[in-house]
């Protein structure tokens, strides 16, 4: 199922829910719901005494991450919105439900959002005394340098995860299925996807669920090779190649990465030839024969071999090649039985030449045949309607409220807009996730703000609950830092002892010093988390000249300090077009991503200008 034409509609509200539940009931006998969170858990889990191995990442990859969780593979699996990490409160939910009081190893893709998320939920389960390890998966070769040993990984900088994901969850979960404990199973982890590369190609964009147009596009009659599976460009553009053509780019571009064999081995690897989610089997099975031609020739040996979809981008038409370099351990562990909706493997031994064929193969050249491209990019998804609309500000709407709700009133007018600007550089969700971030923020905010009106503490209880609620919705980086903007601006004002008095003489007051304290605590919070400088084109660079306005103006009413400071917002978020992108999947475009606003600090820039306008 697509959403080309020919395809079903979808609401994109419900997307996630909705599939989760279907593979829940398709797929009882093996996987169950994690209650109260997007996420699904093994039927068998938790088991007591063992190492949990939760994985996740965002919808739109299936059989990643939901379809690899059942014995011998993954715990558990936490899942956001296509194309959007898993916020960490869906992170943490979702391992306590798999903990079997041996520890948990968290394992995801190394992007931004990702790494922040489960960051995040690793340190809450930290804090509740559960010994948590992260592996963060970075298999791509086209998107960057390999990391380097004892240096923290780095999703602005070094390699992303891609489909060797698979690699590192089967043999993580089968360590943890043997009884490794966590060091073991995190050693394991790491060791996998130090063994394992990636490269991929596309051949025509994907359109997600209830969009219109495509999310991104490959021109026709071309091929974009190294492209990510959020539409991240390639390395270059070639022109359509034939089956053995693209397997000879495959082979050739990962030949030279593989690390070494290990001593006195026999040349195994691991082969896994991906669809991407549009393209036929029997067109990627063409690719393999002339894949296990370029390896043999290479004196590799091909080491059960899967072909077939295992990290999809959606409805992309494109195969990618993962290889993983095996010793006796990581042939043990690969060997090893599991069962889980997307992939099973039987037990019993795989004998020596159990991947040789056994009949002549068929001496007929494979050069003639070219990679179709399905349907094209340039037809659009048949709409679907949404199935929600925001809730309208009312009378009784307390101060964080109304504004929260001018912010998502103005941004979502700005959606359309956010989406394009994101998808220079980005996935192009960016206007979808703070749309539904800001929506589920107006929510938690009218159901917390106790009152008075006028009480920084009732505002601050209100931001608090709303930026949690934002984070989880919104999902992927801009949840988390959006997330804590309004919970560290909300932590400030909860804290408030001292000020003036309310409009009832009861207790502080919110005057501008005070806004300006929280936006300085807001700015730290979002350099740490995220590790962006003033610079690096984020939300930080339209953030750093409103809370410098504001401090400026300190001892000015709140309303007219507040515009003030938005307006310099507004204008260093025009600024960022001269920018050249240092932080996030952006900075891998390099120049590429100058001559464009950075989305995020446009989004900002629009939520000051809206909560300014609600200022009397």
């Amino acid at each position: 199922m697509t959403t080309i034409p020919a395809g079903l509609g979808h609401h994109a509200e419900t997307f996630r829910e909705d599939w989760l539940e279907g593979l829940a009931d398709a797929y009882a006998r093996t996987v169950r719901r994690v209650p109260d969170a997007c996420g699904v858990i093994s039927r068998h889990a938790p088991r007591p005494g063992k190492v949990a191995v939760v994985i996740g990442g965002g919808s739109g990859h299936y059989p990643a991450f939901a379809g690899l969780v059942g014995p011998g593979l993954a715990d558990a699996a936490a899942i956001g919105d296509v194309f959007a990490s898993p916020s960490a409160e869906q992170v943490y939910r979702t391992a306590r439900a798999a903990d079997g009081g041996a520890g948990i190893l968290l394992a995801c893709g190394n992007y931004a959002g990702d790494v922040m998320h489960f960051g995040l939920a690793a340190r809450r389960l930290a804090a509740a005394g559960i010994d948590t390890r992260t592996v963060l998966i970075t298999d791509d070769v086209a998107s960057g340098p390999p990391p380097v040993d004892g240096r923290q990984i780095d999703p602005s900088r070094d390699r992303r995860g891609v489909a060797g994901d698979f690699f590192v969850f089967k043999t993580a979960g089968a360590a943890a299925e043997r009884g490794d404990d966590l060091a073991g199973v995190t050693r394991i982890a790491a060791h996998a996807n130090a063994m394992t590369r990636t490269f991929g190609a596309a051949f025509a964009g994907c359109t997600l669920p209830g969009a219109a147009a495509p999310l991104f596009t490959v021109n026709a009659g071309t091929t974009e090779l190294g492209m990510g599976i959020h539409g991240e460009p390639g390395l270059r553009t070639t022109r359509n190649l034939t089956a053995a053509e693209l397997a000879d780019e495959l082979v050739d571009n990962l030949l030279p990465e593989l690390p070494d064999l290990p001593p006195g081995g026999d040349g195994r690897v691991a082969v896994l030839l991906n669809g991407l989610g549009r393209t036929k089997y029997e067109e990627m099975f063409v690719v393999y024969r002339q894949v296990n031609r370029r390896l043999r020739e290479a004196g590799l040996r091909p080491y059960r071999p899967e072909v077939g979809e295992f990290v999809t981008s959606f409805d992309t038409a494109g195969v990618s090649l993962s290889l993983m370099v095996l010793d006796d351990e990581l042939t043990g562990l690969y060997d090893a039985p599991c069962d889980t909706p997307a992939f099973r493997s039987l037990p019993g031994a795989h004998p020596a030449g159990s991947d040789d064929r056994t009949d002549a193969p068929a001496a007929a050249a494979v050069t003639a045949v070219t990679v179709v491209t399905a349907a094209p990019d340039t037809q659009p998804a048949t709409d679907a309607a949404t199935g929600s609309t925001a809730e309208r500000a009312t009378a009784a709407d307390l101060p964080a409220t109304a504004a929260l709700q001018a912010a998502f009133d103005l941004v979502a007018a700005h959606e359309a807009e956010l989406g394009r600007l994101d998808a220079v550089a980005g996935d192009g969700d960016h206007g979808i996730g703070i749309v539904r971030g800001l929506r589920a923020a107006v929510a938690a905010a009218r159901a917390a703000e106790p009152g008075p009106a006028g009480d920084p503490r009732s505002a601050g209880a209100a931001l608090l609950t709303a930026g949690l609620a934002l984070a989880d919705a919104s999902g992927g980086a801009s949840g988390a830092l959006y997330g804590a903007l309004l919970t560290e601006t909300g932590a400030v004002l909860a804290r408030t002892t001292s000020g003036g008095a309310t409009t009832d003489g009861t207790g502080p007051v919110c005057d501008t010093e005070l806004f300006a304290d929280a936006a300085d605590a807001a700015q730290r919070a979002i350099g740490e988390l995220g590790g962006a400088r003033v610079g690096e084109k984020t939300m930080l660079d339209a953030l750093d000249p409103f809370r410098r306005e504001l401090r400026t103006r300190a001892g000015e009413e709140l309303a007219k300090a507040w515009r003030a400071a938005a307006e310099a917002a507004t204008r260093a978020a025009a600024d960022t077009a001269e920018l050249t992108p240092a932080r996030g999947r952006a900075a891998r475009m390099g120049a590429l991503g100058h001559g464009h606003p950075d989305a995020g600090a446009v989004s900002l820039a629009l939520i000051l200008t809206a909560v300014g306008d609600t200022l009397r």
